[in-house]
């Protein structure tokens, strides 16, 4: 019997506290980025804001205020707006993987050019001070911004072009990841997928043996506080 106890679905789960740092356009929040391979949920459990998003369907704006459920697949980009102490659970498709650098910035095309200068802008000092580390992620925020920006107003005028340029080029830097991701991935979601086939298997035949294996779990967050891309993380092990 196949097994998995990861938590349900392989997904990943973190409290945000979203940043109230002003940005160039006068807004406060996180970092615009999209993820590859991941759709990605939150659940708002204080405070007020938004989410702009940009697709090849165009931008959007969705209000977040508590109880609200929000989620997005793949490819869409995301940009958290605090207009009062955001405050979200997040969920995070294929555990592991968003981890793993499946996240790329909407830095301008410049830093996008291959992973040695992007990872240059967007890794943070591990060793550095929290006014260090504040310092960084805020200029990697206001970089994402501007690219975010540029972004938004070509598709507002009707130009496909540099977010269709942005795509490849994100597509092109995480590449050289894609082998561990997907060693992540059979860990991950694909076993617990697995684990269900094998109960439906199970079931089908009127054998419980895998009832007789359940189990209880419960964690604290294992970091606290972490500079994200869009705020302040508290983080589970999952």
């Amino acid at each position: 019997m196949v097994t998995f106890e990861g938590l349900p679905g392989a997904v990943a789960v973190s409290h945000l506290r979203v940043y109230d740092w002003p940005a160039a356009d006068g807004l406060r929040g996180g970092t615009p980025h999209l993820h590859l391979t991941c759709s990605e949920g939150y659940v708002v459990v204080g405070g007020r804001g938004s989410v702009q998003t940009l697709t090849a369907t165009g931008f959007r704006q969705t209000p977040l205020s508590p109880g609200a459920l929000v989620w997005f697949t793949p490819g869409t980009i995301h940009r958290l707006v605090n207009e009062d102490g955001l405050r979200i659970v997040v969920l995070m498709q294929n555990s592991g993987l968003p981890e793993a650098g499946d996240a790329v910035l909407t830095l301008p095309p410049r830093f996008l050019a291959g992973p040695a200068v992007y990872r240059e802008v967007v890794d943070l000092p591990v060793d550095g001070t929290e006014a260090e580390q504040e310092k960084a992620a805020r200029a990697r925020r206001d970089l994402a911004v501007e690219g975010f920006l540029a972004l938004r107003d070509a598709a507002e005028a009707g130009d496909p072009g540099p977010l269709a340029a942005f795509h490849r080029a994100a597509a092109a830097l995480v590449r050289p990841r894609t082998d561990d991701w997907r060693e992540r991935w059979l860990r991950g979601a694909a076993a617990a997928a697995e684990a269900t086939r094998t109960q439906l298997d199970a079931l089908a035949v009127a054998d419980p043996g895998h009832l007789a294996d359940a189990s209880v779990h419960a964690e604290q967050p294992f970091a606290l506080g972490r500079f994200g891309m869009c705020g302040r993380l508290d983080v589970y092990a999952g």
